[in-house]
């Protein structure tokens, strides 16, 4: 049930064996205990996927009360990037929460909110002048991009696209595309947001050329550049199935936008740093961004979120516009400064390109195989398997939860997603080993044997 691997971790984090363990089945005794309190506790609207009590993690593994070690192939949906508790994150989390915890920085500015957006500036695409706003998750930078957009341009509408997920706010609810379990019922939704059809090479067929003049028809027709602030849109689609959209589909959406004085925001919270082999996605697709959202994998676990782009479109919220009481919190941006520090100088934007290698060569490999994985797609560490119906295409949601739980069961930690619920994503943090990551592509192969 374990592999023999390297006994620390590559890339930091806390020294754990870098071994798959099943002390006991999954649940134990022990989460067991603390799943059940979460019942009587906790809102029942606050979901979980793996049935654990998490003590400690680290490399690529996660830990709980029981003593079980689980592979993790999801980063705590991308977040851990660098791998759980950093050496240098931590350290820097440590001194920072020493010396100060809070300010609010629109009260009393600090050094580490101003080096963080001197930061983004520098690695976000793009060599004109830039400047940031910090805030505290993915859904409020990309709710706070919106504000920007429509403050500079003095338009309204907003276009998003179909399989988007851009989070769980009211305005950002009404941006994602899918409705349960992130939608149902909790309308009505903010309006003045309209939705065109993405690319979706494996459904529509589509070149990317064709895909974006089919989506800019529709905008044309429905909503007019002159009503139109932002169109915003993730370079590669996260909950919607780790989409990744035809060659030239981007670069035509955004160089529309730009003969139209209509602001491109592209949501980079779960492709952003180095996920994807590049430090933004952005850059496979050779777009440059008017806006920029991150979040996620931006401080190594610690609640922070950005708004970079453009000065000009920046500065035209006015003053005490933008903000919020815990935005930029000054723990969270030491941890960040100490995370960009290491996805620049620890080689942790060529370590997506090997897991790609071992991702899709297993997973195309399979595929190979086994009719039901109709499609393998994305970059870098964020790779997606697609199941179907062999004999129609049409998704199986029901054998992806299947395979989805069986891995889990055993001990190797997968998400799925995907508007039809037909997709495993795979998002392993940059610090698995090679032995680690092959050993959970094992399990899915037989989960997927089993079922």
């Amino acid at each position: 049930m374990s592999t023999t691997a390297t006994p620390t971790m590559p890339l930091g984090g806390p020294t754990l064996p870098q071994q798959r363990i099943l002390a006991t089945a999954i649940p134990g005794p022990r989460s067991q205990e603390l799943l059940d309190r979460k019942a009587s506790a906790v809102a029942a609207g606050v979901g979980h996927t793996v049935p654990i009590a998490a003590v400690a993690a680290g490399g690529g593994v996660v830990v709980d009360a029981d003593g079980n070690s689980l592979i993790d192939l999801g980063s705590g949906i991308a977040v851990t990037t660098v791998g759980v508790s950093h050496p240098r994150v931590v350290e820097a989390i440590v001194a920072q929460a020493a010396q100060l915890t809070h300010t609010c920085f629109m009260i009393s500015p600090y050094e580490s909110y101003v080096a963080v957006a001197e930061a983004l500036n520098r690695v976000t695409p793009g060599d004109h002048a830039k400047k940031s706003a910090l805030f505290n998750s993915g859904a409020e930078a990309v709710e706070n991009a919106i504000k920007i957009a429509r403050k500079h341009t003095g338009k309204q509408a907003v276009v998003a696209f179909d399989h988007a997920y851009h989070g769980r706010t009211n305005l950002t609810m009404a941006l994602t595309a899918k409705s349960m379990p992130y939608k149902s019922g909790f309308g009505p939704f903010a309006s003045e947001v309209y939705r065109v059809a993405a690319s979706y090479p494996y459904r529509d067929g589509l070149s990317g050329a064709d895909a974006a003049a089919k989506a800019i028809s529709s905008i044309e027709k429905q909503i007019g550049a002159d009503n139109l602030a932002a169109v915003i849109i993730e370079p590669i689609q996260g909950e919607g199935g780790f989409i990744v959209p035809a060659e030239g589909f981007l670069p035509a959406i955004a160089a529309w936008c730009r003969e139209n004085g209509v602001v491109f925001i592209a949501d980079e919270v779960q492709s952003g740093f180095a996920r994807t082999g590049a430090m933004f996605a952005s850059e496979l697709f050779g777009i440059v961004p008017d806006l920029v959202t991150t979040a996620k994998g931006i401080a190594g676990g610690m609640p922070l979120a950005a708004v970079t782009g453009r000065a000009e479109i920046m500065d035209a919220a006015h003053t005490g516009g933008l903000g919020g009481t815990y935005g930029g919190n000054p723990v969270a941006c030491a941890a960040a400064l100490a995370a960009i520090d290491a996805f620049e100088n620890d080689g942790l934007i060529e370590r997506p390109r090997q897991i790609e290698s071992i991702l899709k060569g297993r997973l195309t490999s399979l595929a190979s195989a086994d009719a039901r994985i109709g499609d393998v797609r994305g970059h870098g560490a964020m790779i997606a398997a697609e199941f179907v119906d062999p004999a129609t295409g049409a998704p199986d949601g029901a054998l992806t939860a299947a395979v989805a739980k069986a891995c889990i069961a055993e001990g190797v930690i997968v998400l799925t997603c995907g508007t039809y619920g037909n997709v495993i994503r795979f998002l392993p943090p940059l610090s698995i080993d090679d032995a680690l990551l092959n050993e959970g592509l094992d399990v899915v192969e037989a989960a997927l044997a089993a079922h």
